[in-house]
């Protein structure tokens, strides 16, 4: 009799059974993602022993210069959500030559939109007069130097880049969370990695240091030219903000290069480069900053980056300092801050960057 009744239960309940079809589905596309992220394991754990193999080191990411980051963050397999929103990264390079406290020869600022159509790459001049928290009025490029040198002992990149990044805040309105230090010999080292990097210079250049002369139009530079091109500012129309414009072409070229290389959507590869680097590149406040940024290269309509500056009036009195357009500027600054940056560019297309 139990026997029967549970016979006919189950008759009753049969058509509320969901069908077995889509569920057969989803345990096999579950299956076949646990397979693929094996493999990515695999691969990148081989790859990452082929590259100790041969001495290439990975970066190292944090101030600290701690160790690598694990294999899980290198291959995608972190967990980390994606970054939403605009993002805006603080670049600074170092010139670290001699026994000297560096000077942060350029100071830039990253931009990534909300909508991911291409990154902007904005110049704050060096020679531009700004308040420095703590230190009074001072140029922009002193930021790092009072930073770096605040203990006597020794130089501390670490304290110039907070410094810095303090002053820009100030400067902007905006809090960068994430910034990069790259001394000169980090850029040669990036550029050789990378077979070169093409530049196109909109005049003439000529070396003080070398007597290099770097012509009008396109050319491919290596490490050792391309730090001697960064380094120049005498001789030069505008000085520092001529300066400042021809990094931010080497910047572009960096960037079209290593895409072309595959670099830029390859982690492993990303790591390699960014290896050679050594002890020359510092990433803040951590290493997951730039992973955090590398994750987006992929969702970029366009990775080559639209290059701005700060619009300045002209340097007056016998320090040569710049003071920030009283128009432009804070059209400029409050455009960044609105993540506007591609209306203001279409209104001003004189102030930006030619296309390569």
């Amino acid at each position: 009799m139990i026997e029967d009744d549970l016979r006919a239960a189950f008759a009753r309940h049969e058509p509320l059974i969901p069908p077995t079809g889509p569920l057969r589905a989803a345990i096999h596309r579950l299956a076949n993602g646990r397979r693929r992220r094996r493999r990515r394991w695999q691969a990148g754990g081989t790859a990452l022993a082929v590259l100790g193999v041969l001495g290439i080191g990975v970066p190292l990411f944090t101030p600290e210069r701690a160790g690598p980051p694990p294999v899980a963050e290198l291959i995608g397999e972190s967990g980390r959500p994606a970054t939403t929103g605009a993002v805006t990264m603080l670049l600074l390079g170092i010139d670290s030559n001699g026994p000297a406290t560096p000077l942060a020869d350029s100071v830039l600022l990253l931009h990534i939109p909300a909508d991911r159509s291409r990154p902007y790459l904005i110049s704050l001049p060096r020679d531009l007069e700004v308040p420095i928290p703590g230190h009074g009025t001072d140029k922009l490029n002193a930021a790092f130097l009072l930073g770096a040198s605040a203990n006597s002992d020794r130089t501390d990149l670490t304290r110039g880049y907070e410094l810095t990044r303090r002053t820009v805040a100030e400067l902007t309105g905006i809090r960068t969370a994430s910034g990069v230090v790259l001394t000169y010999p980090a850029l040669g080292k990036l550029t050789d990695a990378v077979d070169g990097v093409r530049v196109c210079l909109p005049q003439q250049v000529r070396s003080i240091h070398t007597g290099r002369l770097f012509p009008v139009g396109c050319q491919r530079l290596d490490g050792a030219a391309s730090v001697d091109l960064l380094r120049q500012r005498r001789g030069l129309p505008l000085g520092g903000q001529d300066r400042d414009h021809n990094a931010r072409l080497y910047v572009a070229g960096l960037v079209d290069q290593a895409a072309k290389n595959g670099v830029l959507t390859n982690p492993v590869r990303l790591s390699a480069l960014l290896g050679t680097a050594g002890s020359d590149l510092l990433v803040f406040p951590d290493r997951a900053a730039l992973l955090d940024v590398a994750q987006l290269v992929p969702t970029l309509r366009s990775v080559e980056p639209v290059g701005l500056s700060l619009p300045v009036v002209n340097a007056s009195g016998p320090r040569y300092l710049l003071s920030p357009d009283p128009e432009l500027a804070p059209e400029f600054l409050a455009a960044l801050h609105e993540d506007r940056l591609g209306d203001w560019a279409a209104r001003h297309p004189d102030l930006v960057d030619a296309d390569r």
